[in-house]
């Protein structure tokens, strides 16, 4: 396989800093800020704002928007329709000095269609189940599911 990034023609890619073997699908939009590790997969109808960063190996399913302040770790699974937010306070036309930081990390899976509150942490390896809303950061290994998100077990390692 090229060492290049993969890039749709429908795809507009503002940032340069794209890793190898990175694929970008359809009709995703990636503002010049953004930072894409190696190996990661943005499927179709993606929004990537310019103070995001993506580690290697991670996968982007379809319908999902990542706002400033978002740090993906490697090899993290984002679900189709994960909802990420980061100003606690929405405004029109009312932005916040600094976005709150989200992060999740490195093999951390997001299940389709959660909602993941600013300011969160995702731990390593935890896995938020489909639907979830997360109000509160998530340890390690732990698996939360529900509105709002609690744990109900963990991932065995």
């Amino acid at each position: 396989m090229s060492e290049q990034a993969m890039i749709h023609p429908s795809a507009d890619v503002q940032s340069s800093h794209i890793g190898a073997r990175t694929r970008v699908w359809q009709y995703v939009v990636i503002l010049e800020g953004a930072r894409i590790g190696e190996d990661v997969n943005i499927c179709s109808h993606c929004f990537i704002e310019n103070d995001v960063e993506i580690g290697d190996r991670s996968t982007i399913k379809c319908g999902v928007q990542l706002w400033d302040g978002v740090r993906i770790e490697d090899d993290v699974f984002i679900g189709p329709n994960a909802t990420f937010t980061n100003d606690p306070f929405p405004r029109s036309r009312v932005r916040p000095d600094a976005f709150l930081q989200t992060r999740v990390c490195k093999g951390a899976s997001i299940g389709a269609n959660a909602t993941i509150l600013p300011g969160i942490t995702i731990g390593e390896g935890a896995m938020v189940g489909a639907g979830a809303v997360v109000t509160k950061s998530v340890p390690p290994l732990a698996i939360v599911v529900g509105s709002p998100a609690r744990i109900v077990g963990y991932v065995d390692s």
